[in-house]
């Protein structure tokens, strides 16, 4: 790992594939919202991760491991969030008329994550999703489970979700 800049800091994240849960820790500007990162311009190929702890799902009991560090293709992730207890400032004005919050599941890979959307009240959820045209959804107030997992069960007040990779259930 390189040294970090004065206007660095390392911050917990993790990062779901299709096979793997990752997590690390990730450099960020100070400046940076790393929960609507991949949102960004300033995405890179790969989400670098230090120290981190990997958990593979296959055709057999999910194996864990650990390297000093980890580079997750951003093509490959299908969800994305802070670590708890971090948390950044939610990405929208709950003020804004218009909108509402639908309950959603979404499954990414083995993992199943029951959240909000926020979606607009003139319309509703299947409608919604046809014209947002956006790749990365933010969901709200989610639990994370996955039945391979019994122990695992995660809450997170905000994550970002591939629009092209994640199936929805209402």
């Amino acid at each position: 790992m390189r040294a970090l800049a004065d206007d660095e800091k390392l911050k917990m994240v993790m990062a779901y594939t299709q096979n793997m849960l990752a997590r690390g820790e990730m450099i960020a500007n100070e400046g940076v919202r790393l929960s609507i990162w991949l949102r960004t311009q300033g995405v890179s190929n790969f989400v670098h991760l230090i120290k981190p702890q990997a958990i593979l799902f296959g055709n057999s009991a999910p194996r864990t491991l650990t390297y000093s560090e980890l580079y997750v293709p951003t093509k490959d992730v299908i969800a994305f969030h802070l670590a708890p207890p971090l948390a950044d400032p939610m990405d929208y004005d709950a003020n804004e008329a218009n909108r509402a919050m639908e309950p959603i599941t979404a499954l990414v890979g083995t993992f199943m994550i029951k959240a909000k959307i926020r979606i607009s009240t003139q319309t509703d959820l299947g409608t919604s999703l046809d014209v947002m045209h956006m790749k990365w959804l933010s969901l709200y107030d989610a639990e994370i489970c996955n039945p391979n997992l019994p122990q695992f069960n995660l809450r997170v007040p905000m994550l970002l979700v591939n629009s092209e990779a994640v199936t929805f259930g209402v």
